[in-house]
């Protein structure tokens, strides 16, 4: 975890730095990704919903999205 998410959790506070690329709009999880993850471990497409101000769709095409980029680099490793 970052040093900036540590303090954040420790004080207690919601981060401020809106130009990490780690900060989410979602006070509950002191606006960090990372603490989010912390505190809550694997999260359903409902809750990262949810913590992004996206739709439910919207997370699944961009997990099906990222998942093809994974696939074509370790078929690319392979070879």
């Amino acid at each position: 975890m970052r040093e900036c998410s540590k303090q954040c959790l420790l004080k207690e506070v919601c981060c401020i730095e809106k130009e990490c690329r780690m900060w989410i709009d979602y006070p509950e999880d002191n606006n960090c990704t990372l603490i989010a993850v912390n505190r809550h471990g694997p999260m359903t497409l409902k809750e990262v919903a949810e913590r992004h101000h996206i739709s439910i769709v919207r997370v699944k095409q961009i997990v099906d999205q990222t998942l093809v980029k994974i696939k074509s680099v370790v078929m690319f490793d392979r070879y």
